[in-house]
């Protein structure tokens, strides 16, 4: 005596309506093995489980939710026990409901972990494939080795429209950053939004976060940038901290090849910032513009700072101290007072200097025609790492 193929169809009907409208085939034939089951008093074959781990994988690779997907199966099978031979025999029979009940929930047990096995099975192969497929994309967009036709159709399905302006911010802190911290989940949430509608790709890159982003406009990216900072900062004292942390920033612009540029922008940035010591935490490409002019000719450059600054060889001490007070000096706008408590000496100890520079170059920071020339040669010697070379 077996439930009728009708009722069957009803009971799936019915339990696929509960589980939010699930197609009834990814119940796959579970009404007819479990009733199987519960008449023979017997429990669900190891054959019989292989294929609701085939089904989980299958509802997995589909989008299913687990949670709809294990509904789907729990309601019907709730709804099938009062359809089942024992169940309905109970009032001749009543300890048949006893055994039916037994063989019923380890049955559906059974089935159920069988089920979750091949989904989640299948969804770590997923994400290994997904994460796989990213990271690939990602160094193929930032090194621009790949061809551009197949970059675009790829980066639609990374949320990258990039016929659209894009701009790279790479994060570089005294802690590496990886793919595996939970703080880059934090970090795409806050550039994400809830919806997820920032379009915005991050990576670890090198030990770097690597950021790429839409920027139709600065109110964009000054966005991306805040929340990155303010997301960093919120972790300075916990265990998702990577300590002090600088953001070099490229300049946008649309197609793939603007996102290479933009991405080698924000590492020379990043460059340039640590070797001038600059101040800030954002270092931004279009800022540095007169630093790159400088260094396209960098023959000429070395030229021009080894005409101004070759007597500061002379100094006892070597030329560095005297480069880091004309850098400071200038950083502060020319004020005495402010160069002093910046490199931590007296301001007769600043005077000094300056006045030393003066006799060793003959050039004068209180003369304007002076203070430029030897403004762009002490910049350019701290490009060059001239003072270090000239020892």
């Amino acid at each position: 005596m077996t439930v009728p193929d009708d009722v069957l169809a009803e009971v799936a009907a019915a339990g696929a309506r509960d589980a939010g409208g699930l197609p009834v085939g990814l119940l796959g034939d579970f009404l007819e093995t479990v009733s199987a089951a519960v008449v023979a008093g017997e429990q669900v074959s190891p054959t019989a489980l292989r294929v609701y781990r085939g089904l989980g994988d299958r509802a997995a690779r589909d989008g299913v939710a687990l949670r709809a997907l294990l509904d789907l199966y729990l309601s019907a099978a709730w709804r099938l026990w009062p359809h089942l031979p024992p169940v309905r025999d109970a009032a001749r029979r009543p300890a048949g409901v006893v055994a039916a009940g037994e063989v019923m929930l380890h049955a559906a047990d059974d089935v159920v972990a069988a089920l979750a096995e091949g989904y989640q099975l299948a969804r770590r192969a997923l994400v290994r494939s997904q994460e796989s497929a990213r990271r690939e994309f990602i160094d193929d967009l930032l090194t621009g080795t790949a061809d551009v036709v197949s970059l675009l159709h790829r980066a639609d399905g990374f949320g990258l429209d990039l016929a659209g302006p894009h701009a790279v911010a790479t994060v570089a802190a005294e802690r590496a950053f990886d793919d595996g911290i939970p703080l880059l989940t934090s970090l795409d949430r806050a550039i994400q939004g809830i919806k997820g509608d920032a379009h915005a790709l991050l990576a670890s890159k090198e030990g770097r976060l690597v950021v790429v982003f839409a920027a139709p406009d600065r109110a964009a990216i000054d966005h991306v940038v805040g929340r990155i900072g303010n997301t960093l900062d919120a972790q300075r004292d916990g265990r998702m901290s990577m300590g002090r942390w600088r953001i070099g920033l490229g300049r946008p612009g649309p197609g793939a090849d603007a996102v290479v540029a933009s991405y080698r922008e924000s590492l020379d940035a990043l460059e340039l910032a640590e070797r001038l010591g600059l101040p800030g935490r954002t270092i931004d490409a279009r800022d540095l513009l007169v630093y790159q002019l400088l260094l396209r000719d960098r023959a000429a450059l070395a030229d021009l700072v080894e005409s101004t600054l070759a007597g500061l060889r002379d100094a006892r001490g070597g030329p560095g101290p005297l480069l880091d007070t004309l850098i400071a000096y200038f950083a502060a706008g020319g004020n005495t007072a402010a160069c002093a408590r910046e490199l931590h000496l007296s301001v007769r100890a600043v005077t000094y200097r300056l006045q030393r520079v003066h006799g060793l170059t003959g050039l004068d920071v209180d003369r304007p025609a002076d203070r430029f020339a030897l403004h762009v040669a002490a910049f350019g010697a701290r490009l060059l790492d001239w003072s270090t070379a000239s020892t």
